[in-house]
């Protein structure tokens, strides 16, 4: 088969029939590329289903389809311009090539580093879905509340070391630095980095030294120094707080471990703790009564462990003191507010039953009758 002569015909070194092969290779790669990128992703699916139990071939698709369609493309644009040869100046050497090409090829060279790098922490997180979906399935609340402290740590602990890689392989391939002297040279300057990212580091072994010891995990509500908040990520470097209004703290993480931290929901109970003050008419069979009667009504509470105290504890001007003090058997908030309400009103009638009246209170004088 003959082809046309047109296509012989050359324009900057290449003949029309390879720019038409070149154009046509673009155009069959970007209609592919997506359906590629779906096929690749579903043979590695296939190839790793009987590890990936509990993730789906669709969390794989999403995570994988991006990175693997820019990879695809990149390879398109290397088998397009592979059929054309690049135009050579007037002035150019034999042998030598011209840096415009040059420079094209390592910016090719650089988006297939960065492609590559790009798929390589996609697995990174599916992977660690896959290890976190396994877990799960176990049901365990020791493995969980390992697992939501550790991997989120694995993750990016993985995902700084693969772009560490990244960069190294970027400098040595794309820039022609040799990585193994800088590597080297590394050694001698480690003390000046060391004292420069000083506080990088403290965080960091403070990070390692939170996994190891665990002095709280995720979920957990702490205070440390000035802040109060539940623990909703521990990093690298720093600790996301949830706190009570409902603000996103981040904390270092060496201001985690060097100051009194109280981890709140590791307390068995929680107390609860005031005082009433009784105006002076007030008698002192009213007021034992009224503690009797205060007494006997927390104890009875199911929430509300023995170890209750309500003393009359001291006589001033303003009236008398009664001092109390309970615990409830909760660390949940929500149920410790309840508790203390609904003793609260238990105590107001237990007043009110008995005939006394708190200090400051208005005297209502009993209805006259007509």
């Amino acid at each position: 088969m003959t082809l046309p002569p047109f296509l012989n015909h050359e324009i900057l070194g290449n003949s029309i029939g390879q720019y038409l092969l070149a154009g046509f290779i673009l155009l069959v790669g970007a209609a592919l590329r997506r359906l590629m990128s779906r096929l690749l992703s579903a043979i590695l699916f296939r190839l790793t289903k009987r590890y990936t139990a509990g993730v789906t071939e669709r969390e794989l698709h999403d995570l994988l389809i991006q990175p693997l369609s820019v990879l695809l493309l990149l390879a398109t644009l290397y088998l397009a311009f592979g059929v054309l040869r690049y135009p050579l100046p007037p002035d150019a050497v034999p042998g030598v090539e011209p840096w415009p090409k040059v420079a094209m090829l390592r910016v090719f060279l650089l988006g297939i580093i960065l492609t590559v790098t790009w798929v390589v922490l996609r697995l990174v997180d599916f992977a660690l879905l896959v290890v976190q979906r396994r877990n799960e399935l176990r049901q365990t609340a020791t493995a969980t509340r390992l697992d939501s402290q550790f991997l989120p740590f694995a993750k990016d602990l993985l995902k700084v070391l693969v772009i560490i890689i990244g960069v190294l392989v970027v400098l040595g391939e794309v820039f022609n630095v040799n990585v193994t002297a800088l590597i080297g040279g590394l050694g001698i300057g480690g003390l000046a980095v060391a004292f420069a990212a000083k506080e990088s580091l403290e965080n960091l072994i403070a990070s390692f030294t939170i996994f190891l010891d665990q002095p709280f995990g995720v979920g957990d509500l702490v205070t440390a120094g000035d802040v109060s908040g539940t623990v909703e990520k521990i990093g690298f470097r720093s600790t996301r707080l949830r706190t009570a209004e409902k603000s996103y703290v981040t904390v270092p993480n060496k201001s985690m471990i060097d100051k009194p931290l109280d981890n709140l929901s590791l307390r068995t109970s929680r107390r609860v703790g005031f005082t009433l003050v009784f105006d002076q008419k007030t008698t002192s069979a009213q007021l034992h009564a009224i503690i009797a009667g205060s007494i006997a009504a927390m104890q009875a509470h199911p929430l509300v462990t023995q170890d209750v105290q309500m003393k009359f504890n001291a006589l001033t001007p303003a009236g008398r003191e009664v001092t109390v003090q309970y615990f409830v058997d909760t660390t949940s908030y929500d149920e410790y507010l309840d508790v203390k309400e609904d003793l609260n009103y238990r105590l107001v009638e237990m007043v009110e039953q008995h005939g006394g009246v708190f200090a400051g209170a208005p005297v209502v004088a009993p209805p006259t009758k007509p």
